[in-house]
This record gives C-alpha cells, structure tokens and sequence, in this order.
C-alpha cells in the first residue's frame, strides 16, 4: 500500500516540477531571438496544449537542415542556461 501511495505522490512531485521548470523557461523566453525562440517552444511543447517535435519535424517547417535545428536548439539552451545561472545571482 505504502508503495502505491509513494508512486502516486512522485508522479505529482513530478507534474509540478515540470510545470516549475517549463514556467522558468517562460520567463526567459525573451533573451532568445525569433528563430531560437520557435525551436525551443517547438521542441518542448511549450506552446498551449503543444506536444513536443522532433528536430525533423521543426526542420522541415522551417525550411532547414536538421543539422541546422540542433545547432539553433543547442545554441538557445546555452543562452537560456546563462540566463538561469545570472537570475540565480
């Protein structure tokens, strides 16, 4: 019983942390630039009810490379990153 009811409550622990976390990237969303902005949100479903893409998918709206993707998505989390570590301060 005591593991049903731990599961239960991890699963919510979870739920919420994620919430925290995508909430985080919200509120940071504005150092990015256009492009760097649509890769992010697309990959992790951050927009209204969104679910998350894969880089293909994003590429191929884009009209770009998914080489090109992974670079832009790459170079967005390292600015989100830097923003988080800075608000920390």
């Amino acid at each position: 019983m005591i593991d049903i009811l731990g599961t239960e409550a991890d699963d919510v622990v979870d739920k919420v942390q994620l919430k925290i976390e995508k909430s985080k990237i919200y509120r940071n969303l504005e150092i990015l630039d256009d492009r760097e902005e649509e890769v992010v949100v697309g990959r992790f479903g951050l927009e209204l009810g969104g679910e998350e893409r894969t880089q293909r998918e994003i590429a191929k709206k884009l009209g770009i490379s998914r080489s090109y993707v992974s670079r832009i998505e790459k170079r967005a989390l390292m600015k989100l990153y830097h923003g988080f570590y800075k608000a920390k301060r």
